[in-house]
C-alpha cells in the first residue's frame, strides 16, 4: 500500500511539473505572438497608404492630402476615452475619407449581432468580430462636425489580407484592399458638378485635434490594452 502511495504521489509532481513547462511555453507564446500580429499589421497598414496613394495620384494627380501613417485625434477630451485612431485619412476634392484597415484572414460574413461580421477560418470555426463600419462610426461623426456639411464625408473597412474572402451580402463600404481604387473612382464620380473641397481647409481643421507627439498611435495602443 505504502508503494502504491508512493508511485501515486510521484506521478502527481511529475504530472504538475509538466503542466507547468506547457504553462509557461504557452505564456512565452502568448508574449511573442503580439509581435507578430503588430508586424502584420503593419505590413497591412503600409499596403493600404501605399494603394491610396497610388489611387489618389490616378485620380487628383498632386491635389490630395493622405496623412502619413495612422492618425491618433482628441475627440472627447475629460472622458474614459479621449482619443480614437483613424487607420487612415484621405482629403480629397471630393470627398473626406476614414479608413479602417483589417487584416483578417477567411470568409468574412454579415452577422446576426448588430455592429458585427462573422469571420469563418479556413477550418470552419466561427467567430463574430466587431465590424470596421461600428469602430469607424464615432470618427467620423466627428470628423462631420468640424467640416462644412457639404462636403461628404464617408468611411470605408479594408481587408488587406489576400486570404480574406468577403461575402457578397456585406455592404458596399468593407472592400478588399484591390476593390479600395474602384471604390474611389465611385466616390469621385458621385462628387461632380459640385465645387471642390478646399483641401488645406479641411485638413488644417480635422488635424487641429490630432495628437502631435511622436508615435502618438503607439502609446495610444499601449494605454488602451493597460
Amino acid at each position: 500500500m505504502l508503494i502504491k502511495l508512493l508511485i501515486a504521489v510521484g506521478g502527481y509532481h511529475l504530472y504538475r511539473r509538466s503542466k507547468g513547462r506547457r504553462r509557461s511555453r504557452t505564456s512565452h507564446s502568448a508574449r511573442t505572438a503580439p509581435r507578430w500580429v503588430d508586424a502584420i499589421g503593419a505590413a497591412g497598414e503600409a499596403a493600404t497608404e501605399a494603394k491610396l496613394r497610388k489611387s489618389l495620384r490616378c485620380l487628383c494627380g498632386e491635389e490630395f492630402y493622405l496623412h502619413d501613417g495612422p492618425l491618433v485625434i482628441e475627440h472627447a477630451p475629460g472622458t474614459a476615452f479621449p482619443t480614437a485612431e483613424i487607420d487612415h485619412l484621405a482629403i480629397t476634392p471630393f470627398g473626406i475619407f476614414v479608413f479602417e484597415m483589417k487584416n483578417w484572414s477567411g470568409h468574412i460574413a454579415p452577422s446576426l449581432m448588430p455592429g458585427n461580421l462573422t469571420r469563418t477560418s479556413q477550418h470552419g470555426e466561427p467567430e463574430n468580430r466587431r465590424s470596421p463600419i461600428a469602430q469607424n462610426r464615432t470618427k467620423l461623426r466627428f470628423v462631420r462636425e468640424q467640416l462644412p456639411g457639404m462636403w461628404p464625408v464617408a468611411g470605408a473597412g479594408v481587408f488587406t489580407s489576400p486570404t480574406a474572402v468577403l461575402d457578397w451580402d456585406l455592404p458596399i463600404d468593407l472592400l478588399s484592399l484591390e476593390e479600395l481604387p474602384y471604390w474611389l473612382r465611385l466616390k469621385r464620380d458621385s462628387f461632380k458638378e459640385r465645387p471642390p473641397i478646399d483641401i488645406r481647409r479641411a485638413t488644417a481643421a480635422v488635424l487641429m485635434y490630432a495628437d502631435n507627439l511622436a508615435n502618438a498611435h503607439i502609446a495610444r495602443k499601449a494605454w488602451v490594452a493597460a
